[in-house]
């Protein structure tokens, strides 16, 4: 006889906890409340999809990626056009030098002609048919001077025509150059188009969520940098507040032997030429002091504009296009690059770094920016980022360097 009571419903069971139907709905909410705190704190990636971590880090490396390849796409333009100009110049060179080939072929021309016409008479029958010796004699002295004429312009024409053939042996290097130039600047063009877009196909990815997530890790690690930043400001601070009051109590020191020996002629004369030396070496910090504000008044003015790869100005900057402009604006020629840039001035520590000394950042020293002080410092970061102040702690710093 089957049983007319109703089956009891089977229990769920939640993280070890037995529920019952009747607390399904809080249990569903206490469910929900759990997964949104795990989203929260550990942010777990949906399955075949990087996590936020992951992808900031992933578009990081790609924009550093792409700076490298802008480099490298300055470095070849650069290269191309002086290749360029000096294919040019050879060029003009050998057209120059043909002309004056094609001159000295005409003339040993004239020469193969007059000699054809009298080649077949000798000296001797030509004494006996001449109608006058004496014109014979002097004939023959012009005769004489002019299979010299001829013997120089042969020389001539062999040293100018083997000159020619080595100038087109140069330019046809050169050319072959700047060929694999153009090509290497084709190439490094793709590849930061490439990296680009990958980064932007990445963000393109996130929610609005994760934007937001990710513009919160992006601030935390500014704040970390303008921390760092802050501490070598204060160091900096400290250790200049030491040396001037090092340099006070040194003065006060002079003054005090000058006053004691004040009668001795000598010890006037020695006090004179300290004050000389220290009145020199004043002069050399003020005259670069008075550039790195020629440089740093040029670098704010242009806080704003946008980061183009390869630009230099005056609407778009890359971070060497920035740096090289700043200089100029100072009066001091730096090369393009990086890579060049590096090498040019005086390698200082970074605790000793100064308003307008160059800041270069990565083991492979792709990007650069303008020290202003206090842990600070003014560059074009990146593709899709403005010129601005940031931290030198922002990214792993290479060196600094001094450019005059």
């Amino acid at each position: 006889m089957a049983s007319h009571r109703k089956a009891r419903p089977t229990a769920t069971r939640i993280a070890g906890l037995r529920t019952s139907p009747a607390l399904g709905l809080t249990t569903a909410a206490l469910t929900s409340v759990a997964l949104l705190s795990q989203t929260a704190n550990a942010a777990p990636a949906q399955p075949g999809k990087p996590s936020l971590e992951e992808v900031q880090k992933r578009v990081d490396d790609l924009f550093h990626q792409a700076e490298v390849a802008t480099e490298k796409y300055n470095a070849s333009k650069e290269r191309t056009a002086t290749q360029r100009q000096r294919v040019n110049g050879l060029l003009d060179d050998v057209a120059k030098r043909a002309e004056k080939l094609n001159e000295a072929r005409n003339e040993l021309g004239s020469f193969a002609a007059a000699q054809y016409r009298t080649g077949g008479i000798s000296g001797t029958a030509t004494l006996l048919l001449a109608k006058d010796p004496q014109q014979y004699f002097a004939q023959d002295h012009l005769m004489s001077q002019l299979t010299e004429r001829q013997k120089k312009a042969v020389d001539d024409y062999q040293t100018a025509q083997l000159a020619t053939a080595k100038k087109r042996t140069e330019a046809a290097k050169i050319l072959e150059s700047l060929t694999t130039s153009q090509n290497e600047l084709r190439t490094s063009k793709q590849d930061v188009q490439q990296k680009l877009a990958e980064a932007r196909r990445l963000l393109s990815t996130l929610t609005a969520e994760e934007k937001a997530r990710l513009a919160a890790i992006e601030k935390k690690k500014q704040e970390v940098a303008r921390q760092k930043a802050a501490e070598l400001a204060r160091r900096q601070a400290a250790e200049e507040a030491a040396a001037a009051k090092k340099r006070q109590q040194e003065q006060a020191a002079k003054s005090s032997d000058a006053q004691t020996s004040s009668g001795t002629g000598a010890d006037t004369s020695a006090g004179s030429s300290t004050s000389t030396g220290t009145g020199t070496s004043a002069g050399s910090s003020t005259g670069y002091a008075a550039k790195a504000a020629k440089v740093i008044d040029f670098a704010r003015a242009q806080m704003g504009k946008p980061y183009v790869w390869g630009a230099s100005g005056p609407d778009s900057y890359d971070c060497s296009g920035l740096t090289q402009a700043a200089w100029k604006s100072a009066g001091i020629s730096l090369p393009r690059t990086t890579w060049d840039q590096v090498g040019v001035g005086t390698t200082v520590p970074v605790s000793e770094a100064q308003p307008g000394d160059l800041v270069f950042f990565y083991d492979d020293i792709s990007h650069v920016g303008i020290y202003i002080g206090d842990g600070m410092m003014i560059h074009a970061p990146h593709s899709g980022a403005n010129v601005r102040e940031e931290s030198i702690y922002y990214m792993p710093i290479h060196s600094v360097v001094r450019p005059a």
